[in-house]
This record gives C-alpha cells, structure tokens and sequence, in this order.
C-alpha cells in the first residue's frame, strides 16, 4: 500500500513534464531567434540566412537576429551554437566544411573566376599560364572546401599555384578584385554583381546545374580530366538535444520559406539553389562527403586555422 502514493506521484510528475513540453512546443517562438553566421557578412551563408530569417520573422512576428561569428573555418560560430540552449532559439547557418545534420540543404554552385583585366580567357589558358611559371600563379579560397578544390585543381592539371587563404567570400572577391590573386575558387553570390558587370570573368563550374550569369559556362570536368564535380553546400541546423517537435516546427517553417516563390527567385538570382531531403538522405549525404574530403584532407596535411 505504501507505494501507491509514489508510483502515483512520478506519473502525475510525468504528465506535468509532457504538460510543460507541450505548452513550450505551442508557444514557440516566444521570443527572438538567432541564426549563427560562421563567416563575415556578404557570404553565401549570410545572404541565406538573412532571407529565412527575415521571411521568418515576418511569418511569426518574432526578430530573428543574424549573427556573423567568423573565424577557425566555421568552428567558433558552431562551438557557440554547440553550446546554446537546445531549445531552438539558437541556430547555425552551417557551411560544407562543419559537421551539420538536418533536413534542409541549400547548394550554390562553385565558379572558378578570373579578374576580366587578366589576359587569362579559358581552364586552357590558365593552365598554360601555370605550367609557363611554376608556383608564381596564386589563387583565393575562404572555406576548407575551396582550399582543398585548389589542390584538387592543381593536382589534376598538373600544376603548381599558390593558396592565399581568405576569411570568407567576401574577402576572396576583394581579393580577386584588386587583382592579389590571379583566380579564385567561390560561389557566385559575393562576386555575382561583378561578374554581370563584366569585371570578373568566369572560366568553369564545378557541377552541371546551369548558371544563368553564363549560360554557355563549361563544367570543369571536361576541361580538366580526372577532377571531380564539387559542390558547396549550406544547411541550418540546431543543438543537439533540441526536442523533436520545435525542429519539426522549424522545418516546417524554413519549409514555406523555401516555398514561397520570391524568396525562391531571390535565392536563384544569388546563385543558392534550395533542395530538401530527409534527415536519412542528408545523413548518408553527409558521410560520403566526410569521406571523400577527409582522404584530400589527409593528402594536403591542411589544418584549421
């Protein structure tokens, strides 16, 4: 008889715990969201998380607040998500080269660009230009991704060119503006108004999606054998620990947001393409990444910095 009472009261405890996660799940958001940026303002990563979250904000009547929160190739911003309150208020705009989970992928493609004012016009030219002068070419790169495609380039076309290691896409254009680099490896959304002005001149693209800029933009594949396509990719993601149900809430959200065909046709102008999976797909996604890039990593001895 004697236990009774307690069995009793860890179930009215249990009911009163789900009451409490329930009332949390319908209230959410409650306050203010923030969205982590790992890299300086004008990137890729921000460009998209500044759409989502002002679509969001409008959806929900709450402010959500981009973070930018570069340095150490994304790990400083994702420690500090890493650490956050599970609870959804916190996310991270998560870039290829960060071990990222969810549903959700944005891909943009990757450009191999020159500064118009070169003399450099094809792959074939700048190849030819390498080869005339070993290790005298340097080219710009502001992710581990890109960095290891400038090895992966190099060691395809069997050339020697120098990494100039940047902090992001914004600084890899200034660079290739001012002509510190003599090419680049990047996505188009901080070079875009640049190259449809016609300062920069793109050479090739890494995968075969079309790139409207350029229509007749040849893909690297045919112009260097035995280098692979590559594509960057982004994905907003949560804590560990978040409940289940505030993510779903979340995907259901940055799932209208994707939905909605102005913030589509913004986010194709800036070179980002939306594509949604499932948590399994990404899941398998993310691990033949991880292997493909930890066998260059590997052969490159490249760190973080």
């Amino acid at each position: 008889m004697s236990v009774r009472p307690v069995v009793l009261a860890v179930i009215s405890m249990l009911l009163s715990g789900a009451a409490a996660a329930q009332e949390r799940l319908e209230a959410f958001p409650s306050r203010s969201i923030k969205i982590v940026v790992p890299f300086p303002a004008g990137g890729p990563s921000d460009v998209l998380a500044r759409m989502i979250g002002a679509k969001m904000s409008e959806d929900w009547g709450q402010t959500v607040v981009v973070e930018n929160r570069p340095g150490a190739n994304t790990v400083l911003g994702a420690q500090q998500v890493a650490k956050a309150t599970p609870d959804g208020y916190t996310l991270l705009m998560a870039i290829d080269s960060t071990l990222t989970m969810n549903q959700y992928l944005y891909r943009t493609p990757q450009l191999l660009i020159v500064n118009t004012a070169s003399k450099v016009n094809s792959v074939n030219d700048l190849i030819a230009k390498a080869k005339a002068q070993p290790r005298k070419l340097n080219y710009g790169a502001g992710t581990i991704t890109t960095k290891l495609t400038g090895y992966l380039f190099n060691k395809a076309a069997g050339i020697e060119t120098e990494l100039v290691p940047y902090n992001g896409s914004a600084e890899v254009t200034q660079g290739l503006l001012t002509r510190s680099v003599d090419f680049s490896f990047d996505g188009p959304s901080a070079s875009l108004s640049l190259i449809q002005s016609g300062q920069f001149r793109v050479l090739a693209k890494f995968d075969p999606r079309p790139f409207p800029p350029v229509p007749d933009l040849p893909l690297i594949t045919a112009e260097v054998p035995g280098l692979d396509e590559i594509t960057v990719w982004l994905g907003l993601v949560a804590p560990r620990g978040t409940p289940a149900g505030i993510i779903d809430k979340l995907a259901t959200e940055v799932a209208k947001v994707l939905a909605d065909p102005a913030i589509k046709a913004k986010a194709d102008a800036s070179g980002l393409y939306p594509v949604t999976n499932t948590p399994a797909e990404f899941a398998a996604f993310i691990r033949s990444e991880a292997q493909r890039w930890s066998t260059v990593v590997k052969a490159t001895g490249m760190k973080y910095d």
